[in-house]
This record gives structure tokens, C-alpha cells and sequence, in this order.
């Protein structure tokens, strides 16, 4: 018997994740020595699938002195002013894979800085892409990721600060510290940097998980958005899970009445999101 399953219409991956994938299988076709500066996308299934075609995930620019010249790719996340730098000396071809509506920050925090405005960047101050756009800040740079360090948050030699968001930094939260900000008496220009797909794909998300029975997220552990898409769907269903392929859940979703529903992070490959949904419409 077939269950009902649902899946939303923009589960997987968001254009700059498919961007960064098909520019490294065009370099992985080349025949030449590649390497990722960084994961290029957080899935390790997706990275495994590269590594077994010769690409190297190197994490620091200084592990190139002793690999032989080839092409190095960046990762979806982006990274600093620095590291691009130093990416551009080791004599690699360099091939840029961040995320657009990442570089688009990369570019608004570094005119902002330049002119003299202080940074405040909305986002978890541990993962890549924030790390990134910190360091294209040409002045003081603060990272705000919780509602306790917003409410904490104290400048009183400060008043006028520039704004910016994680791109996959939840909607809701984002206009949420805007409002204590503001509350707080502080001048803030604010450039609304979470993009078009995270909106999307937390709105549809958001509705499909109040319609569904069981919800089941797919995302690798590492990814920041797919965590966001958790915790959404947790909010208005009991029997959601955060899986990362179909292993997680053979033999172990409750039977009920009702729909599954089925979400995805931005760096879920199609063929995981496929294999679970077969897995649940037919054999568990």
C-alpha cells in the first residue's frame, strides 16, 4: 500500500549549491590535480562521491606547498579577503564556487567598512560562510547568533552600524533582533541578506509540517540551514526527524494516520531526497 507523501517544492539543492557542484565536476573532468579550499558543500555523502573521483578537501592554504599544481576550487561558503589572497600566490588555478548571494555580502561588507561603518553580522559565528564574511569587514565586526548576546548587546560610544544576515539565518529570528536593535536606540542600516531559496524553502517547510502525520528533514548534521528547516517543522509537528539519508530511518518511524511530509537543506544531492521518499511511500 502507498502512503501518502508530500515533498516541498524546493527540497535540495538552491542554485548556488548546484552552481558549486557543476563547477567542480567540470573541474574534476579536466584530468588535473583538484582540490576544494573546504568541503564544497556540507554533505559528506556528496563530498565522498568527489573524493572517490580525486578531489581533496584541503582546509588551509599552507597545505598546497606540498601538493602538485592543479586547480583549486572554493567552496560554496566563500572565504575571506585573506585567504583569497593567499589562494591567488600559490600559482594553482583558482576557480571561485561561493554561493553569489554570498559574494554579494563579501561586497556590501567591504564598501560599508571602508566608509567607516561598524558591522554587525546576524549568523553562527562558527561556520564558514560567516567566518567568510567577517573577513571582508575593513573595521570592527561584531557576530551576533542569539537572542541572549542581542539583548546584551551594548555600544553606547556606537549608535549607527550596518546589518547584515547569514543567507541561511532564520527569517523570523532576523527580524526579531532587527526589533531589539531598534528598541535599543541604535541607527541601523540593514541589508537583508537571507535569501530568496532559505525564505522559500522555511515558508513551505513551515506550512507542509502543520498538514503532516510524521516530518522528515534532510540535511547533513554540518548544515546550518537544514538545522534551521528542523527546528521550523518541530514547532508544529511532534514526529519530526532530522535525517541524512534513509538509513537514519529504516525500521524506525512510528506508524500514524496522515501524510508524510518530506523537506530538504540546500546541499541535499536529489538522489538522497528520491531514495527517502521511495523508502517511505513503499517499504517502510
Amino acid at each position: 500500500m502507498e502512503r501518502e507523501v508530500v515533498v516541498t517544492k524546493n527540497a535540495g539543492f538552491c542554485f548556488g549549491a548546484a552552481r558549486a557542484v557543476e563547477l567542480l565536476e567540470k573541474a574534476a573532468s579536466e584530468g588535473k590535480p583538484v582540490y576544494t579550499y573546504g568541503p564544497i558543500l556540507n554533505n559528506d555523502r556528496l563530498v565522498e562521491s568527489f573524493t572517490k573521483k580525486g578531489v581533496k578537501v584541503i582546509e588551509d592554504v599552507s597545505e598546497l606547498k606540498d601538493l602538485p599544481k592543479g586547480i583549486v576550487v572554493i567552496r560554496s561558503h566563500g572565504v575571506s579577503k585573506e585567504v583569497y589572497k593567499a589562494l591567488d600566490e600559490t600559482g594553482n588555478e583558482v576557480i571561485d564556487a561561493t554561493c553569489p548571494f554570498v559574494k554579494r555580502i563579501h561586497k556590501i561588507v567591504d564598501e560599508r567598512s571602508k566608509n567607516g561603518e561598524k558591522i554587525v553580522v546576524i549568523g553562527n559565528p562558527t561556520h564558514p560562510e560567516v567566518k567568510g564574511i567577517v573577513g571582508w569587514s575593513n573595521s570592527e565586526c561584531t557576530v551576533i547568533n542569539t537572542m541572549e548576546e542581542v539583548e546584551k548587546f551594548c555600544r553606547a560610544d556606537i549608535k549607527d552600524f550596518c546589518i547584515v544576515a547569514q543567507t541561511t539565518f532564520n527569517s523570523n529570528k532576523f527580524q526579531e533582533f532587527l526589533d531589539i536593535f531598534r528598541k535599543k536606540g541604535y541607527n541601523i542600516n540593514v541589508m537583508n541578506t537571507i535569501c530568496d531559496a532559505t525564505r522559500i524553502r522555511q515558508t513551505e517547510a513551515a506550512e507542509l509540517s502543520k498538514k503532516s502525520a510524521v516530518m522528515l528533514v534532510i540535511g547533513d548534521e554540518k548544515s546550518s540551514n537544514s538545522r534551521k528547516l528542523y527546528d521550523i517543522c518541530k514547532a508544529d509537528c511532534n514526529h519530526t526527524y532530522f535525517i541524512q539519508s534513509v538509513e537514519d530511518i529504516r525500521g524506525r518511524l512510528p506508524v500514524t494516520p496522515g501524510p508524510i511530509g518530506i523537506t530538504a537543506g540546500a546541499s541535499t544531492p536529489k538522489y538522497i531526497i528520491e531514495e527517502v521518499q521511495s523508502y517511505v511511500r513503499h517499504d517502510f
